[in-house]
Parts: C-alpha cells; sequence; structure tokens
C-alpha cells in the first residue's frame, strides 16, 4: 500500500476513537442526571439521524472537492460538537453535533479509498480499514470507560485544571485533543488528482439526483445484495452496542465501565474476523459470505444462557469474528458497484443513508422495548431470530438473481 493510505487510515484512526470514547462518557453524563433509561439508546438515533437526513447533500458535497479538505471540515464540526459537550450541552444534542460531523465525514472517508487504490485491492483496504477503526473501537470504549471511572473522575478533579470546572470537563477535553490530533494527520492526506464535480446550488437538484442514485443501486443485482447486507449490519451492530452494556450489566453483574470494555471484546473479534476477510475472500468471492451473517445471528442467541465472564468474552469474540468476516467483503462489494455506477461519493452516501436509516429504526425499537418492560434475555433473542432471518432471505434474494443472469462471473478473483 503507498504512504498515503496508511496516513488515511492513522486520521481516522483518531477521529473514531474519540466518537466512541464520548458514547461511554455520554452514557455516563446520562446516568448522572438520572436521565430515563431510554435516552442511552437515543444517543445513538441523534447521532445518526444527521446520515439520513443529509445524505441527499454530504455525497455531493464529498465529491465537490478534495476528500482530504471534506475530512478536514467534517472533523472541524466534531470538534465543535465535543466543545458543546465541554460547555454543559444536553449530551442528546452535543452527539447529534458530533453525528453532523460523522455524516459528512464518511463518504470522503470510504470514497478516497477507490479513487485512491485499484479495484483489486479495495478488500484489502477495506479489512486494514475496519480493523484500524475497530481498534479505534476497542481502544475508544476502553478509554472512555476508563474516563469515566470514580478514581480516576476524583483524580482529575484534584489535578485544579484551567477553565475545567468538573470532571465531566476534564474528560470530555482529553477526548477532544484526539480530534485535534486527527485534523492535524488530517492535512498531509495526499491528493488523489480525481476531477471533482462542482456543487450545485438547487437543493431540489441534489435530491433528485440522490434519489436517481439510490434507486440505480437497489436495482444492481450485486447492489442490492451487498446494500441489504450492510444495511442490516450496521442497524444490528449498533443495537448491539447497548444490548451488551445491558446484558453485561444483568448477566455478568458489570458496571457500567466494566461493560464498556465487554464491547471492546466484541470489537477485537470484528478485527479478526475483517483481517482474515482480507486473506481469504476475494471479490469475486464476496458473496459468499452471507451464511456467516446468517450464524452470526443464531449464535447471539447463546449470551442469553451465559452468565461466567470467561465463557461470556470468548461468546463476543466469536460474534465479533463471524461479523467481521462477513461484512468486509460485502462493503468493498458494495464500493465497487457505487463507484462504477455513480462514482465514489455519491456510492457512500446512499450506503450511508440505508445503514444509517436502519440504525435509527433499530435502535429506535430497541428504546421502545426497553421502554415496555420487556427482559433482556427476550430482547436478545428476538435480535437473533431478526439478523438470522434477514440474512437468510437475501441469500434466497441472490440465489434467485444469479438464475437469472451469472453476474458473479464479472468479478476480479486477485488473490492478497
Amino acid at each position: 500500500m503507498p504512504l498515503g493510505f496508511y496516513i488515511i487510515m492513522a486520521s481516522q484512526f483518531f477521529s473514531a476513537l474519540a466518537d466512541n470514547a464520548l458514547l461511554i462518557i455520554a452514557i455516563a453524563l446520562l446516568r448522572d442526571m438520572a436521565a430515563p433509561e431510554q435516552f442511552e439508546p437515543l444517543l445513538k438515533l441523534f447521532f445518526t439521524v444527521s446520515y439520513v437526513a443529509m445524505a441527499a447533500f454530504v455525497g455531493a458535497f464529498a465529491d465537490s472537492m478534495p476528500k482530504w479538505r471534506v475530512m478536514l471540515i467534517a472533523n472541524t464540526i466534531k470538534i465543535g460538537g465535543c466543545l458543546m459537550l465541554f460547555l454543559g450541552a444536553h449530551p442528546l444534542f452535543a452527539y447529534a453535533v458530533i453525528g453532523f460531523g460523522a455524516s459528512a465525514y464518511s463518504p470522503a472517508k470510504y470514497g478516497i479509498l477507490t479513487e485512491y487504490l485499484p479495484h483489486r485491492l479495495l478488500v484489502v483496504a477495506n479489512g486494514w480499514i475496519e480493523g484500524l477503526t475497530v481498534g479505534a473501537i476497542i481502544l475508544g470504549t476502553v478509554l472512555g470507560g476508563v474516563l469515566i471511572r470514580p478514581d480516576m473522575t476524583v483524580w482529575l478533579a484534584g489535578l485544579d485544571l484551567p477553565l475545567i470546572d468538573g470532571p465531566f470537563q476534564a474528560t470530555v477535553g482529553i477526548v477532544g485533543l484526539f480530534y485535534i490530533v486527527g485534523g492535524i494527520i488530517n492535512l498531509y492526506i495526499p491528493d488523489t488528482g480525481v476531477d471533482h464535480k462542482p456543487l450545485k446550488n438547487s437543493p431540489i437538484y441534489l435530491i433528485h439526483d440522490f434519489n436517481h442514485c439510490l434507486k440505480l443501486l437497489w436495482r444492481d443485482k450485486l447492489g442490492q445484495i451487498s446494500l441489504a447486507v450492510t444495511t442490516l449490519f450496521w442497524g444490528a451492530g449498533a443495537t448491539l452496542q447497548f444490548i451488551v452494556i445491558k446484558w453485561a450489566e444483568h448477566n455478568l453483574g458489570f458496571n457500567l465501565s466494566q461493560a464498556s470494555m465487554m464491547q471492546g471484546v466484541v470489537a477485537i473479534g470484528i478485527a479478526l474476523g475483517a483481517m482474515m476477510a482480507a486473506r481469504m475472500i476475494s471479490l469475486r468471492r464476496s458473496v459468499g459470505v452471507i451464511p456467516i451473517g446468517i450464524a452470526m445471528g443464531l449464535v447471539v442467541m447463546v449470551m442469553v444462557g451465559v452468565t461466567h465472564v470467561p465463557v461470556a468474552m470468548g461468546l463476543m469474540v466469536l460474534v465479533g469474528a463471524l461479523a467481521g468476516f462477513f461484512v468486509v467483503p460485502m462493503n468493498a462489494l458494495l464500493q465497487h458497484r457505487g463507484h462504477i455506477l455513480m462514482g465514489a461519493g455519491h456510492s457512500i452516501a446512499v450506503q450511508n443513508f440505508n445503514e444509517n436509516l436502519s440504525i435509527l429504526v433499530m435502535t429506535g425499537l430497541y428504546a421502545v422495548l426497553i421502554m415496555s418492560g420487556l427482559s433482556i434475555h427476550a430482547v436478545i433473542a428476538l435480535f437473533g431470530l431478526f439478523v438470522a432471518g434477514t440474512m437468510y432471505l437475501v441469500k434466497l434474494r441472490h440465489e434467485q438473481n444469479q438464475r437469472e443472469f451469472d453476474s458473479v462471473t464479472l468479478l476480479e478473483d486477485h488473490p492478497h
């Protein structure tokens, strides 16, 4: 890989690290405020609403200028959201601003890969990016969990730092430094030399253009399968974040700081699965990983009967490995089809719209189930059945598409 690829990864790492650390800190802030329990999954809803609401505009914005510049602008917006949290804004609204920055960051982050690298390296590149993002999730959740520990908050309060009024301000300030580091690295991302499309002034045109791209990708025989899988995966993954915290508190007796570490264990599994997929799966074989998604849904249901920490950690690694192994090839296939059909920024915006709409729906349903008083075991069983069943329906759809025309043979099959 060229040096610029590693610079892109480093910038993404620090930005994602801060995003995930702030999620844990925001949950702790909500609990400190004695906010209703259902506010916790609403954090994810507020974060992702911009991905859906701004989908028609961020793709065109990402394609209108060099991707490194888009990433820098988006990272600056995230710093603004972090500053809001520092100054005492409600966690839901501050995290929504961070989500707004992330929605603009994502098309540039993934779109630059298709501009910078040949198609045959996309699965490998996605394996690296997903593995590094997962590394940021691991360290981010661990960092957030460490910063909210009572002994750490007491120590931070005792430092008597200037402009700091309380331990939570200190923790938010520490996380803000990672956004700043990511922004500095951003300045060294190379320009890919790809021609950029001028940004249209008419919102109506942009909405119409986005709607055209949305239909184009869903009608494509390979695009619709990869889009369906990644849409389900990200909705399920966001919900699983909150399920794991509540399950760890209920079944294992963990507090929030310890339960956040369990998310990191899942992320270790995702990193392992992503790296295995990058080594073993070519673009032509990418659709063959769909049964792994079915298996993941079934394995999740085993969580109900687990009460021992070592068994729980092994199970979380397995769930993560299955998830990483099947989502990385599908993500690469989706980027490949999107780049061919409509351009990198537009295709990532369509992908983000669908995936984050799924996150909104699934985390919203989870919040409703928690409000209704349903036990965490019942939620886990419903969640696992839904994932396995939906993935099976996607598998049937792909087999039907292949009977009409074997489009998989058109894909590259280079070893990595």
